[in-house]
C-alpha cells in the first residue's frame, strides 16, 4: 500500500473521528450549536476531496478518467476569465435566473387564477400535468427552432422545467387554509383578495417556496442540457460537450463544480428567504 493510499484513510479515520465529536456535543449555545452545523459538513466535504486526491494518486487512476481535486482546481482557476466566467453568464445569469422568472411568476399567477376558476381548475391542470411529463431531450430542439440559438431559447426550456412543480405546489398551498379560517374571515366581511393576501397566501408559502427550491435545481439542470441541442460558442452545456469531445476533463469537472457551486448558493438564498417568511411556521421554528 502506497503513501498516497495511507494518507487518504489517516485522513478519512480522522475526519471520522472529528464529525462523530462534534456531533455528539449538546449545547445551549446558538452560536456553539451554528458553528458545529457548519463545521461538520466542511470537514466531510474536505476529507471527501482528501480522499479523491489520495485514491487516484495512489491507485494511478488515468486522468482521462478521473482527475484528482488538484488538477480540477489549477484548471478551474486559470479558466475563470475565460471561458468559464463568459459561460456562467450565458447559462446561469441569462438562461437560467430569466427562466426561472418567468416560469415560477407565470405558473403562480396562473395558479391564483384556477383558485378563482373552477372551469380552469378541470382544464389547465390536466393539461399541464401532460406538459410535465414531456421529455427534456424532445423539448430542447424545438425550444430551439423556434427561438433561436442563444439564451432565450435555454430560458424557454427552463420555462416548461419550472412551470408546472410551481403551479401544482401553489394550487396545493391556496387548498390548505381551513374552513373554519375561511368562515372566520367571511364573518369579517373580507373580500376574496383580503382573504388570499391575509390567511391563504401565507398558508401557502412553505408549499410555494417548496416548489421554488426544486425548481433552483431544475432550472440549472434543463439549461445545461438544452445547450447539449444548439447554442453558440459559449454556456455550460456547450463546454463540457466540446471538452468532453476533445477528452479535456478536468475541464468538464471544472464546469461541472461551478454548475454544482451556483445551484447550491442559489437554494440556499431561497432557503434564507424562506426562512424570513415562514418564520412562524414549526419547521422553523424548531430549528429542522
Amino acid at each position: 500500500m502506497n503513501g498516497w493510499i495511507m494518507t487518504a484513510l489517516a485522513v478519512w479515520l480522522a475526519g471520522w473521528g472529528i464529525n462523530e465529536f462534534l456531533v455528539r456535543i449538546r449545547t445551549r449555545e446558538r452560536a456553539a450549536a451554528s458553528a458545529i452545523n457548519i463545521a461538520v459538513p466542511v470537514i466531510f466535504g474536505v476529507v471527501l476531496l482528501v480522499v479523491w486526491e489520495g485514491l487516484v494518486r495512489g491507485l494511478n487512476v488515468p486522468a482521462v478518467l478521473l482527475p484528482p481535486p488538484s488538477v480540477i482546481w489549477e484548471r478551474l482557476w486559470a479558466s475563470i476569465p475565460n471561458p468559464i466566467w463568459p459561460d456562467f453568464q450565458q447559462t446561469f445569469l441569462k438562461s437560467v435566473l430569466i427562466g426561472y422568472a418567468i416560469g415560477c411568476g407565470s405558473a403562480f399567477i396562473v395558479a391564483v387564477a384556477i383558485d378563482r376558476s373552477p372551469f380552469l381548475k378541470r382544464g389547465l391542470l390536466p393539461v399541464g400535468n401532460f406538459v410535465s411529463a414531456l421529455p427534456l431531450v424532445g423539448i430542447a430542439p424545438i425550444m430551439v427552432m423556434w427561438f433561436g440559438f442563444d439564451w432565450q431559447s435555454k430560458a424557454a426550456v427552463v420555462v416548461v422545467m419550472t412551470f408546472f412543480p410551481m403551479l401544482v405546489n401553489t394550487v396545493a398551498g391556496l387548498n390548505a387554509t381551513g374552513q373554519i379560517e375561511k368562515d372566520l374571515m367571511a364573518t369579517y366581511a373580507a373580500s376574496y383578495w383580503q382573504t388570499l393576501a391575509k390567511l391563504r397566501l401565507p398558508m401557502a408559502w412553505p408549499f410555494i417556496f417548496n416548489a421554488l427550491k426544486i425548481n433552483s435545481t431544475l432550472a440549472l439542470i434543463g439549461a445545461i442540457v438544452a445547450e447539449f441541442f444548439g447554442t453558440p460558442v459559449v454556456g455550460m452545456g456547450f463546454r463540457i460537450s466540446a471538452a468532453i469531445g476533445r477528452l479535456q476533463v478536468d475541464m468538464v469537472w471544472a464546469e461541472i463544480a461551478v454548475a454544482a457551486l451556483a445551484g447550491s448558493v442559489f437554494y440556499g438564498v431561497i432557503a434564507l428567504i424562506e426562512r424570513a417568511v415562514t418564520f412562524w411556521h414549526p419547521s422553523v421554528r424548531g430549528g429542522r
